[in-house]
């Protein structure tokens, strides 16, 4: 997390056309982490490592990892994907590769963070964890007892994380990953709570390879039968296990994806509509005009009309 990233602030006036043109995205940065392994554990704030050493408290910008936020005081207000959360102490914040978010430019962050570079964790784990699961809330309100645990366990996470005098490098890490594990399998049990969906059965590969196509070639591909054939799967099988998942049906995901992401163009970049309904997947900008105003029920000059 070394760049800046202009957000619709009197510092974003200053940038320069091509930084008002897109919307910056932080890498994960292993180097700023002790050992150089794929996590970071410490206090919030935005003088730490895990924010890049930036001021991140008045930019909105895109991740490319997972950052997980325990708070200890609030309220806060946090942005993520155009919702406002409202975080108190005692709340937990899930923020996913790829979400445009922005910091509260007023009130303190206080508590723990958590960062994890995607592939840190076994593709196991991740599917039982719901890495990925974008359909469920950012915002968790664990009970007494389940943040206490959550407590403890990020507490040894955080312990294992500084001890690098005990075990060597590759054991440390295998070490870090378990405790990871532990932690993130309480956090994912609170998130399915939260969605009320813990009785539901958990998105199978079926449905992990559809999203990780879709992510990937959303932009150029929006035909669920074309996605059908790149993965093997038969249309009937794509519905039934995207359905399962995440209650839509490809297209709808497809088209959620689609929507969102011209969205975070339209209200955090310059781009003119046209070229974003390029970088969408639409040459054509009335095409894409009359797709976006379908599914967010507005135009996109109207949508980016409302938010200045």
């Amino acid at each position: 997390m070394t760049e800046q990233d202009p957000a619709q602030t009197s510092a974003h006036l200053g940038a320069s056309p091509e930084e008002r043109a897109r919307i910056r995205t932080y890498p994960f940065d292993p180097s700023t982490s002790v050992s150089g392994v794929g996590i970071q554990v410490g206090p919030m704030g935005t003088e730490g490592p895990w924010a890049g050493r930036a001021d991140l408290s008045r930019r909105v910008h895109r991740i490319d990892f997972h950052v997980l936020l325990l708070f200890r005081a609030g309220p806060v207000h946090h942005m993520i994907d155009f919702a406002e959360y409202e975080v108190g102490a005692g709340d937990l914040l899930w923020i996913r590769p790829g979400q445009v978010h922005g910091f509260s430019a007023t009130e303190p962050y206080e508590g723990t963070v958590l960062t994890m570079q995607p592939g840190f964790l076994p593709r196991s784990i991740v599917e039982a964890t719901g890495l990925y699961r974008y359909d469920r809330p950012p915002l968790l309100h664990p009970g007494p007892d389940q943040l206490a645990a959550l407590e403890a366990s990020l507490a040894q996470l955080q312990r294992e994380y500084l001890d690098t005098e005990t075990l060597p490098l590759s054991l440390h890490t295998n070490v870090l990953r378990h405790a990871l594990t532990a932690f993130m399998l309480r956090v994912a049990h609170v998130s399915a709570q939260a969605a009320a969906d813990e009785c539901r059965p958990q998105p199978d590969t079926t449905f992990t390879r559809f999203r990780t196509a879709v992510e990937r070639s959303f932009t150029t591909n929006h035909s669920v039968s074309a996605y059908a054939d790149e993965l093997g799967y038969s249309r009937r099988t794509l519905v039934r296990a995207v359905r399962a998942a995440t209650g839509q049906t490809p297209k709808a995901f497809i088209d959620r994806r689609v929507v969102l992401e011209a969205k975070r163009l339209l209200a955090h970049t310059d781009l003119p509509v046209g070229r974003i309904g390029v970088a969408v997947g639409f040459p054509d900008s009335a095409n894409f005009s009359k797709y976006f105003q379908q599914h967010a029920g507005t135009t996109p000059a109207a949508f980016r009309a409302e938010q200045v």
